[in-house]
């Protein structure tokens, strides 16, 4: 098998880490059936897992949550799930906060075209990694719609991005 190519967030510019941990996913494990999507040939339960951080910069305004596939085989990956405009006081989020009716933040319109979380729906194959980020921004609202086009919300949290921390579980389907 050849080597998987880097992360999407290797390529961004570089900003302090922050520490990501969950109760629900690990890094290189493989995401629970919990976590996956119920739908496209999937028989998941489409909840997001939980997720805590903590060493954010003093001058962290609010936080965005994503998660991402770059191994999806688009020519540009796989937005699962995008809230920003997280308060800064919250540092955790608790399993299922991916729904469309959360009170976190603001639910971006992700790549199934729905705006709450979508699991992992992988084609059959090797596994795919599943990217959970948490970013610290330095500003307290990005000023989106919620239809604004994921790449759109993606570039304006990098823009705004104080801090980052990830964690990379994954998920695949035999052929």
């Amino acid at each position: 098998m050849p080597p998987r190519p880097p992360l999407p967030y290797d390529f961004l510019p570089e900003v302090p880490a922050l520490t990501v941990e969950s109760d629900d996913v690990r890094d290189g494990q493989t995401l629970a059936e919990t976590h996956v999507f119920d739908g496209w040939g999937m028989t998941g339960r489409n909840v997001s897992p939980h997720l805590r951080w903590s060493g954010a910069p003093e001058e962290t305004r609010s936080y965005a949550v994503t998660c991402f596939d770059p191994d999806a085989p688009t020519g540009s990956g796989f937005w699962h799930w995008l809230l920003y405009d997280i308060p800064a006081g919250v540092t955790e989020l608790p399993s299922g906060a991916g729904t469309a009716d959360t009170a976190f933040g603001v639910h971006g319109r992700n790549d199934y075209s729905s705006r709450e979380y979508g699991g992992a729906a992988p084609p059959p194959g090797a596994p795919h990694r599943y990217v959970f980020a948490v970013h610290a921004l330095g500003v307290e609202k990005l000023g989106l719609d919620a239809d604004t086009p994921p790449a759109v919300v993606g570039f304006n949290i990098t823009a705004n991005t104080l801090a980052r921390g990830y964690v990379v579980p994954e998920y695949g389907v035999s052929g």
